[in-house]
């Protein structure tokens, strides 16, 4: 049986450059931010940059021996 993915959405704040182009940001993934010159591409691009950001690192794996994983919770604030 094919394992279905749950789709995620995200709200992208895209802003139109002063020189052209676009700028397309993802504020709650830190650092997730790409351009385009016409409005599709900054998108296309800003996807590739998510899949990007969220696909696991090899390295994330392999904890040190004396290595403590904790887990937290946050509430929201705003």
């Amino acid at each position: 049986m094919p394992v279905r993915r749950k789709a995620l959405k995200f709200r992208i704040m895209l802003e139109p450059g002063e020189e052209g182009g676009y700028t397309a940001i993802l504020p709650p993934l830190l650092g997730c931010i790409s351009e385009g010159d016409t409005r599709d591409e900054a998108l296309a691009n800003i996807r590739e940059a998510i899949q990007l950001y969220l696909e696991p690192v090899e390295d994330d794996s392999h904890l040190p021996a004396n290595s403590e994983v904790i887990e937290i919770s946050m509430g929201l604030w705003g």
